[in-house]
């Protein structure tokens, strides 16, 4: 790509015209630059992560080098302002973009620590519930054997009796006696048989509970898929509409060139942007805004003020006209005050000329100035 060899190919220029005798003009605010450029270029955080940034930063040097060759020194100064300010851009759009991944990251992580966990419990619960119903089978097991062999024992019992009731009283009370006891093993027998009734019931409960706790942990897992699809989903939606991360909360910049020249209506361009906000806005209801208008210092106060209220109640005017209720829109109008470029050239005082729009978290809340 020609911007990424734009280092290579300054220096070989440098040399043709060393060879040729011919000193090259030289610009403190250029070569300040370059460097910066240089800089950001072998980072690879910046190179992966602001490619397009970095790139115009690069066009940007490329038309000072043009300027500086026609011995246009405002220019080159003006333009090596502007690349040094497209580099810092791009620094910090890559480091908000490697902040955010690594939050994404962390999310991710965490909830697959949550899901391991929940997935050992629910293991251990029904190892618990097959070790239950495994020792009550083998209860009841041994029980219907003892019931066997008291059956045998009062079959004999009973053979007994048959026999002593032939002789005289003495081997009648015997059988009483034998009898009594039969009657006493056949209670115990029945106690038997009840317990093992109620160790196969506890059993099924506790089958029952790890079977529940089972489906609620794949409810879990769902949810959490949910989540980070919604994570990534909002973080796409984001991107595409240009918002940057600041301490008040994301914020999205509609620039001079969305509104007609000292005008307050939005162009076709503002239109569509607008329209891809009310769109993220009416997905997360739950969301607020405040829009800031602001302007250069050119001009009185007296017109800038209402300029930029004017701005900034266009685009909430919009945002009532895409569905979004007004109750959720606050609007400010700032005039001059607060500028995020020098006012001593036309970049910076384009860059000033904006309307900001702050979302807030999702309970509402927006940090004040």
């Amino acid at each position: 790509m020609k911007t990424n060899q734009y280092v290579s190919l300054s220096l070989l220029a440098a040399g043709v015209l060393a060879g040729c005798g011919t000193v090259p003009p030289k610009s403190t605010a250029l070569d300040e630059a370059r460097s910066l450029y240089s800089s950001a270029q072998t980072n690879p955080q910046v190179a992966n992560l602001a490619p397009v940034e970095l790139q115009r930063a690069g066009q940007t040097l490329e038309k000072a080098d043009a300027a500086l060759d026609k011995g246009e020194d405002a220019e080159v100064n003006q333009l090596a302002y502007v690349a040094r300010q497209q580099v810092a851009i791009a620094q910090e759009i890559a480091r908000r973009k490697a902040a955010e991944q690594s939050i994404v990251n962390a999310t991710v992580q965490r909830d697959q620590v949550r899901l391991a966990a929940r997935t050992a419990e629910a293991e251990a619960a029904r190892r618990q519930a097959s070790i239950a119903q495994q020792s009550a089978k083998e209860q009841a097991e041994r029980d219907r054997a003892l019931m066997a062999a008291r059956q045998a024992e009062l079959d004999a019992a009973r053979q007994q009796a048959a026999i002593a009731q032939k002789t005289a009283d003495e081997q009648a009370a015997a059988l009483a006696a034998a009898s009594a006891q039969a009657q006493r093993d056949e209670a115990l027998i029945a106690a038997r048989l009840a317990e093992a009734e109620t160790a196969r019931q506890q059993a099924a409960v506790a089958q029952q509970a790890a079977d529940q706790h089972a489906s609620a942990l794949e409810a879990a897992r769902a949810q959490a898929e949910r989540d980070q699809a919604l994570i990534a989903q909002q973080e796409q939606q984001l991107k595409e509409l240009d918002a940057r991360q600041t301490p008040r909360g994301m914020v999205i910049t509609l620039g001079d060139v969305l509104f007609a020249v000292n005008k307050a209506e939005l162009s076709a361009g503002g239109v569509r942007n607008v329209q891809k906000l009310a769109d993220f806005l009416n997905q997360y209801p739950q969301r607020k805004v405040l829009i800031e208008g602001h302007t250069d210092s050119t001009g009185s106060r007296s017109i800038n003020q209402p300029l930029s209220e004017r701005r900034a109640d266009a685009v909430r005017s919009a945002l009532v006209g895409m569905g979004i209720g007004a109750d959720r829109i606050e609007t400010r109008g700032y005039a001059e005050d607060y500028p995020v470029a020098s006012n001593n050239n036309a970049a910076g005082r384009q860059m000033n000329r904006r309307v900001e729009i702050i979302l807030s978290d999702d309970k509402g809340n927006i940090v004040p100035r």
